[in-house]
Order: structure tokens, then sequence, then C-alpha cells
């Protein structure tokens, strides 16, 4: 924490926090009608990470394009969420989120794959650090609503390691194949 003096000889404690990638998913231009004409509003939505396993979203409404982007990232930062990955390029197991009418099915794909998804969700596995994953969205093209399933089916995600910590057990005998486990009850 880097602390210092506001204007009014107050100290103020800042959080440093590490290197953090946006990108910018969609920007909405809304207007309102007025006795005078028009005025312009802008609505942009941002999706933040660090590529190494957290990401956040966040929305942000201003006169100027420039500012609604950084109420957006300011938002998103705020709302980060951690994600396990498998040996940091995928995810564990296959999952599916919900948001609304829209809905996502994410599966586990092996190495050299690259990103298979499609706009918004791209967005979030890129920030995310994902490598390697196959995805799609069914139902609702709403970029506000694809990032929010995403990120519900994310939320869900569990890695052996918490699954493992939940029911008592060792990461290994979670890990174990079924196969195996038949081999092993073969020769006892």
């Amino acid at each position: 924490m880097a602390e210092r003096e506001n204007r009014r000889g107050r100290r103020e404690e800042r959080e440093e926090t590490p290197e953090f990638a946006d990108r910018l998913v969609a920007i909405n231009r809304v207007s309102k009608t007025v006795k005078g004409g028009k005025r312009f509003g802008f609505a942009a939505l941002v999706v933040v990470g660090d590529q190494r396993g957290r990401v956040g979203f966040g929305k942000g409404k201003a006169k100027e394009v420039p500012e609604a982007i950084r109420k957006a990232t300011e938002q998103a930062k705020r709302q980060l969420i951690r994600v396990p990955l498998r040996d940091g390029r995928t995810l564990h197991h296959d999952i599916e989120g919900r948001h609304g009418a829209g809905k996502v099915v994410m599966r586990t794909a092996p190495e050299g794959t690259g990103i298979i998804a499609g706009g918004p969700m791209r967005a979030v596995f890129e920030m995310l650090g994902v490598k390697d994953v196959v995805s799609k969205s069914i139902g609702s093209q709403n970029p506000y609503n694809m990032i929010r399933a995403t990120l519900n089916g994310l939320q869900k995600e569990a890695s052996p390691r918490s699954v493992a910590a939940r029911r008592g057990k060792k990461v290994a005998d979670i890990l174990k194949k079924p196969e195996a486990e038949a081999d092993a009850a073969a020769e006892a």
C-alpha cells in the first residue's frame, strides 16, 4: 500500500494493483430528445483481467466516450473474480452459465486448440488468461448478458484442490481415474 497526502493534508492509502489488461467490448450511443434537439450519451462495456486467473467486467455511462470507458474500467477492477485454471491454460471441467435469456457452454480443450469463442466471451477468456477453450453461446446475443452468463459459469468452476478440501480428501484421490480403481479392485 502506498500512502500519499491529498490537498487537505490528510493521508490516503492507495492500493497498488498489479498491471491489468482491459478490453472494450461494446460502446452504445444513446440519445435523449430535449426541447433544443438531442443530447447524446455513451455507455461502455469493458472486461478487465490480469491474464493469470482474475477477471471482471464493468459498465460506465457518460457524455464522452473516454469518460465512459474510464468509469467502466474502474468498476471492472472493483468486481474481479478469481477462476482456477488447469495448467494455467484451460478450464478444469466443462461448465454451463446462465443469465437471463443468455446461456453459454464452455468446454476444456487440449493444448494448441486456442480460444474458440464469440465476441464478448472471447474478451473474457483473453483477459482471464485461458489459452485453450471451446465455447458456444446459446440464446441471447446481448453482450451484457453473454458476459454475465460467462462469469456465472466461471464462478461455478471447481479445482481439484477445492473439491479435495471440501470433501476432506487428498487431491490424488480426487484425480484418480475410474479405470485405475477397477484395476486395483480386480487385483485385490
